[in-house]
């Protein structure tokens, strides 16, 4: 339960990032796509408008008359569709001469001037961009449902006309719905797909950590377990010892025949003076800057000329272990047996802040002393 839980808050999780970075990557993509689609067609009705003007200047210069050039300029406009964008004539009073829509002539230009002197500033497809999005009321043509708008005037040299370019901002605005439409479309699809993309892989990945945790617990549990036995073992090896050295006080043919091959005492140095120390006395000895330390279960150090390997070979090796290269450990002296790094083993020593190291490799071979 607890993971179905995790599961579904994940998703929404996933869900919930996935809208908020969605909700201003497409506003960000619709408007560069939209700026880029009006680029285009600014630049192509300036361009148009700009070689017309130039066209009628130079008919002008070459003594026809301003009449028959508007004539021919009608013609060739003459039922072009304005469904994109177009360029028309007028003149200086604001009337207009020649127009795709022959009803259009003699009227007067209706022009967003506020519009035109935005567009000749940078970034104008940002303007009209703006104007399109902001706009609440566009007039719309009842004829050929279209409304339009003078981007660009270019005044003819020497004569008092003016080619307009228009654009459509109905047309443009149902492109820029249709970029709308398609980008949400392609976000809700991409959304959904890296959504439940993104949930399985984490169901996927999680489960996989689960099974390696659920491994790991169970290696461990094995691990406390080996742990739990050895102090078992421990324990009662050193019952066993107690009850060993009860008998060996009663009994000294007993304790003869249980240390035949090992000695009862060992000589150490306390300063000058000699000492010998009962074995069973000794809670472990160790080195330290080439000298050998016997310690004793009262706390009591003294030293030795003997090496660890002399020593261990005259003690009772059923009762003493070689721990590593600088402890000899009694199995009475053992506190606690705990499982320390990568298969090694920590052995505390009873009223002592020692700690002894056991590596993996000698790990194997104090299980099988203290089992022994």
């Amino acid at each position: 339960m607890r993971k179905d839980k995790l599961y579904f808050l994940t998703f929404i999780s996933i869900a919930i990032i996935f809208l908020i970075i969605a909700s201003f990557s497409v506003k960000y993509f619709i408007k560069v796509s939209a700026n880029q689609l009006i680029e285009l067609q600014l630049n192509s009705s300036i361009r148009e408008s700009e070689e017309i003007a130039k066209l009628i200047n130079f008919q002008l210069e070459q003594g026809i008359h301003k009449d028959l050039v508007t004539k021919n300029t009608q013609v060739s406009i003459s039922n072009v569709k304005t469904e994109n964008a177009f360029i028309s004539l007028f003149n200086w009073s604001g009337k207009t001469v020649c127009h795709p829509d022959i009803t259009k002539l003699g009227q007067d230009v209706n022009s967003n001037q506020s519009l035109l002197n935005s567009l000749k500033q940078e970034n104008s497809s940002d303007h009209l961009y703006d104007l399109l999005i902001n706009q609440k009321n566009v007039t719309v043509d009842s004829k050929n449902q279209s409304t339009s708008e003078i981007i660009h005037i270019s005044p003819v040299v020497n004569s008092d006309l003016i080619v307009a370019g228009h654009i459509n901002l109905l047309k443009i605005s149902i492109e820029i719905n249709k970029l709308k439409k398609s980008f949400f479309t392609i976000f809700i699809l991409m959304g959904i797909l890296i959504i439940f993309s993104s949930f399985f892989a984490v169901r996927i990945i999680g489960s996989y950590y689960e099974k390696q945790l659920e491994l790991k617990n169970s290696t461990l549990e094995n691990e406390l377990l080996n742990l739990s036995k050895l102090n078992t073992n421990l324990v009662e090896y050193q019952q066993k010892v107690v009850e060993d050295k009860v008998e060996s006080n009663t009994e000294e043919e007993t304790e003869e025949t249980t240390f035949e091959s090992s000695k009862k005492r060992i000589l150490t140095y306390i300063r000058n003076e000699l000492v010998p120390i009962h074995t069973n006395d000794i809670a472990f000895i160790h080195t330290e800057d080439t000298i050998t330390y016997v310690v004793s279960f009262s706390g009591k150090k003294s030293t030795t000329n003997a090496s660890l390997d002399d020593l261990l070979a005259n003690l009772d090796t059923s009762l003493f272990f070689r721990a590593n290269r600088q402890f000899i450990i009694s199995i009475t002296s053992i506190n606690k047996i705990i499982k320390y790094g990568n298969s090694q083993l920590k052995i505390l020593i009873k009223d002592s802040d020692v700690e002894i190291i056991i590596s993996k490799n000698k790990a194997s071979e104090f299980r099988q002393w203290l089992n022994s």
